[in-house]
């Protein structure tokens, strides 16, 4: 089992590492995504560790840095927030706030803001 502290989803993050990242879920976890192109009315919702695993294959295939700038846990709640560059020069910032269940992340809400 993986272990989610700050420094570990710090560790995973950073070196795009999407098995560890998907493996701190629980395995009917929900991430829900606030974006540009999915809005506080409508979010992007993927349930389930299988989806999650997808998406993070995804994300963490991308040609881009990530940067865990601040994370502060606290019993069963973890946020942080994150910095990603991409080698064009553009940005994404994110802000993440996870509710945890056994130690693994059962919702995980994250807000993206994106260059233009």
């Amino acid at each position: 089992m993986n272990t989610l502290t700050i420094q570990a989803l710090r560790r995973a993050i950073e070196s795009r590492d999407g098995p560890t990242l998907a493996g701190f879920y629980t395995d009917d976890a929900l991430l829900r995504i606030v974006d540009q192109d999915n809005p506080p009315s409508r979010p992007r919702e993927i349930k389930g560790r299988e989806a999650i695993t997808a998406y993070f294959d995804d994300v963490c295939g991308r040609t881009m840095t990530h940067r865990v700038e601040f994370g502060i846990a606290e019993g069963d709640r973890l946020a942080f927030t994150q910095a990603c560059t991409y080698p064009d020069g553009n940005r994404v910032f994110c802000s993440a706030a996870l509710e945890l269940q056994g130690g693994k992340i059962a919702r995980h809400t994250a807000i993206q803001a994106w260059d233009p």
